[in-house]
């Protein structure tokens, strides 16, 4: 499972990058108007017309590809476990990280109460230097 994900994975880099640079090598509509005062765009590989059918049908494609992968790694990446366990079921706590005024885990040691509340010395029995 863990191979299909990672070719998953690589076809949708992959898509990804050459869609890129099909979008970066198409012309935007403005450069229509330049060819037909002679840019000499009709002396291209696949012709006037040509390169933006290709590279178009091309860009489709490849986005069918990339949103295809796309929906699949996401499907699998949300799919439930296969083990009904987590993996901080037997995970114990040290009772030094415990936060205080927190209930105790259990098993950990408890301190026990002080038996008399702690008194505080007043003005009258604190020693004169």
């Amino acid at each position: 499972m863990d191979i299909f994900l990672t070719v998953l994975l690589a076809v949708q880099i992959l898509s990804a990058l050459v869609m890129t640079g099909l979008i970066l090598m198409q012309h935007g509509k403005g450069a229509d108007m330049g060819a037909a005062f002679g840019s000499g765009s009709s002396g291209s590989l696949f012709g006037a017309t040509g390169s933006a059918n290709f590279l178009s049908r091309s860009t489709s494609a490849l986005a069918v590809v990339f949103f295809v992968s796309t929906l699949a790694l996401a499907y699998f990446g949300t799919s439930k476990p296969r083990s009904g366990s987590s993996v901080l079921e037997g995970a114990s706590v040290p009772a030094a990280q415990q936060i205080p005024g927190a209930a105790p885990a259990e098993g950990a040691g408890q301190i026990p109460a002080p038996s008399a509340p702690a008194t505080v010395p007043g003005p009258a029995q604190i020693p004169a230097k």
